[in-house]
């Protein structure tokens, strides 16, 4: 014989109504399967509970009687997608941290990104238990949004850390291409219409190795779309290309 709360899972598949009411019958289950899984009790406006309660319609969706117990079937399901969960907010506040070096291609630091980003990833992992953290969700916001615009360009802003100078003669290249790319209207036009970063074009303005251009291409594109854009935290990491706009 069926308990009342799977009775009900397996009739609030088909019916909206009933699921609510489930729902609203089972809020303490909910955060208390939420609790095992994060080890610290969540309130209803954490992130933790629109998880929960996403992995409980899941679980609901997904049960049928050969699963046993609806209640330790939505207690796996939901443990499963908080964990799942937990993991991406690490990973992103790792990404978030790299994002300086990235953006500024230090030769020392990007030796070995692999090396140095596991140790950000240590060292950022307790931090994405606080919300408090001074200008994370702002430089998060700013990243998020870049995030779109180079997906137009069809790659990602953490790609940035496999393409940016290193060397400092390269380093110093990117940036006249920076510079001049972002100091012509038309060739911003031209590289935001075609998704394509005008390397032609560029070279006939400065004088720099085609191969320059061509490898560091994701580099320049994300520099000049941060410094051509509203992103006052991430143009800060590119002081170094500003500096010489404002030379005379």
């Amino acid at each position: 014989m069926l308990d009342e709360m799977t009775s009900k899972a397996l009739l609030a598949k088909e019916d909206e109504a009933v699921f609510t009411e489930l729902v609203e019958e089972n809020r303490k289950f909910i955060k208390s399967a939420a609790y095992r899984a994060v080890h610290h009790f969540i309130t209803e406006s954490d992130d933790e509970w629109s998880v929960s309660l996403i992995a409980f319609h899941e679980a609901v969706m997904q049960y049928d009687e050969s699963k046993g117990n609806f209640a330790a079937f939505a207690m796996l399901v939901i443990r499963r997608r908080l964990l799942d969960h937990m993991t991406s907010e690490r990973r992103h506040m790792g990404e978030i941290a790299m994002e300086p070096m990235i953006l500024e291609g230090n030769p020392e630091e990007m030796e070995d990104l692999t090396g140095v980003q596991s140790e950000t990833l240590k060292k950022t992992a307790a931090l994405s238990d606080e919300s408090s953290a001074p200008g994370s969700s702002a430089i998060k916001d700013e990243i998020d949004s870049m995030q779109e615009v180079l997906s137009a360009y069809g790659f990602s802003f953490f790609d940035l850390a496999e393409c940016s100078p290193k060397a400092g003669k390269t380093k110093d290249a990117c940036a006249k291409l920076i510079r001049a790319l972002t100091a012509s209207p038309e060739l911003m036009a031209e590289m935001r219409k075609n998704h394509a970063l005008p390397i032609k074009e560029l070279l006939k303005v400065v004088k720099v190795p085609r191969k320059i251009a061509e490898r560091h291409r994701k580099y320049i594109i994300a520099a000049a779309e941060i410094i051509g854009g509203e992103y006052p935290l991430l143009t800060d990491y590119l002081a170094y290309i500003r500096k010489g706009m404002e030379d005379p």
